[in-house]
């Protein structure tokens, strides 16, 4: 009988991104192949939300996230201590497997549920689930530079990974930062589960002469326009202000009209908007978040470019859609993208607006390279449908709930046991 498996993450609202994708992708997959699958996420009000048969989305309320990103809300410790909603959830559902999608407020569900500190739950396997690096985020939000990266060693070697039997990530890249940090006391095994795309919804959308004039119109461009895309949050840890850097310098080029259509929301939106009037006026459009799919789809198949301008991407859904949508990519030549995303199938450059402007002029150059990489960009897709994708995560639950009886840490917990139940005997022949 299939394990029944257990999710919590903050990264989860309305009009969230790649987390939220993923967790959506694996509760369709949990109907298709039959497993109960659980999802915990913070929101307006308390509610319970049913996934077809197999998948319960509950949604706790929460409140927003103070600074960053306020569009965010936040499940904090009360939630499962104290016999907080969360923990109530638990002792409900008793699941085979907890896997926690946070750094932060949640990830010390992992160290209650190791200590057996629920009264009336057994001990689950526990999964720290990484989508993302911290030293990446704090050298966003906080401090750059050495510092970020030795707090963020700190943390994680010494609090955050011993909070968990195993750890997931999403990339190599993220992956790199765990392993990097590991201390020998709390040394936990690695595995690297790449995210997905649906793969043949992107790659059959067909350019339309009414939507690819709506987007010239909007761009005030002709029939002669180069239409970029961008799709993605506006946020300090996307390193947008490279795509207005790359723009000043598109917009200087005698030989070719360029202009950039922004698909997303975010904290940053109303400088961004701001940046891009005074520094290339006329030239970027912003869309906002678009919340429909087949929206983002007819996005995509109407665009002549992608660019994706974070050099730190843990990994990147939305730059895989693009090329399964036969977009050529242009990205960093760094970071979770290269999972998938190399010079025979994209257009990699340097982070700096020269060098993405180079780049983008380079799509355009030569029509038959630019074919030969978009037939193998969409040959990579295929290698990372959500189908294949979901399937090996559940095949990995399966594995490290098989092997977690002869882990080290299933000994102690015996041992403790053992020990408890000797004691109790002995209280009772007294």
């Amino acid at each position: 009988m299939p394990i029944k498996t257990f999710h919590v993450t903050n990264a989860y609202h309305p009009t969230s991104g790649g987390i939220s994708t993923f967790y959506r992708a694996l509760l369709n997959a949990a109907n298709r192949h039959g497993r109960l699958m659980r999802l915990v996420v913070p929101g307006e009000q308390t509610k319970v939300e049913n996934i077809g048969e197999c998948g319960i989305i509950y949604h706790i309320k929460a409140p927003r996230a103070p600074i960053f990103d306020r569009r965010y809300r936040l499940l904090l410790p009360q939630n499962y201590i104290f016999n907080g909603a969360l923990s109530r959830i638990l002792l409900n559902e008793k699941p085979d497997l907890v896997e926690v999608c946070d750094k932060y407020a949640v990830s010390w569900l992992g160290g209650i549920l190791r200590e057996r500190l629920i009264s009336g739950l057994r001990r689950p396997v526990l999964v720290g689930m990484s989508c993302e690096r911290m030293d990446d985020n704090v050298s966003a939000f906080i401090t750059n530079g050495r510092l970020a990266k030795r707090l963020s060693r700190f943390y994680l070697g010494n609090m955050y990974i011993p909070l968990f039997d195993y750890h997931i990530a999403n990339s190599h890249y993220t992956a790199s930062e765990l392993r990097e940090a590991m201390v020998p006391r709390h040394e936990r095994g690695v595995h690297v589960r790449p995210m997905g795309v649906d793969v043949t919804d992107y790659a059959s959308a067909c350019q339309s002469e009414t939507g690819r004039q709506k987007l010239l119109s909007l761009g005030k461009g002709d029939r002669e326009t180069r239409l970029l895309l961008y799709a993605g949050r506006l946020s300090y840890e996307k390193n947008i202000s490279l795509l207005i850097d790359m723009m000043e310098r598109l917009s200087c080029d005698a030989t070719a009209d360029y202009r950039l259509i922004v698909a997303g929301d975010g904290p940053l939106a109303d400088w961004f908007e701001a940046e891009a009037r005074r520094r290339a006026p006329g030239r970027m459009v912003s869309l906002g978040h678009i919340g429909k799919r087949e929206v983002l789809i007819d996005l995509y198949a109407n665009c002549d470019a992608f660019v994706h301008p974070n050099p730190r991407e843990p990994f990147g859904i939305a730059p895989l859609e693009a090329m399964a949508a036969g977009l050529p990519l242009v990205a960093p030549k760094s970071g979770g993208v290269l999972s998938y995303a190399d010079e025979s199938n994209s257009w990699l450059a340097d982070p700096d607006g020269e060098a993405f402007a180079a780049a983008v002029r380079s799509v355009f150059a030569e029509t038959a390279v630019r074919k030969e990489k978009l037939a193998r960009a969409l040959a990579t897709t295929k290698l990372y449908t959500w189908e294949s994708v979901t399937a090996q995560f559940f095949e990995l639950y399966d594995e490290l709930h098989t092997d977690f009886p002869a882990t080290r840490f299933a000994r102690k917990l015996n041992r403790k046991e053992s020990s408890k139940s000797s004691k109790n005997m002995a209280h009772e022949k007294l």
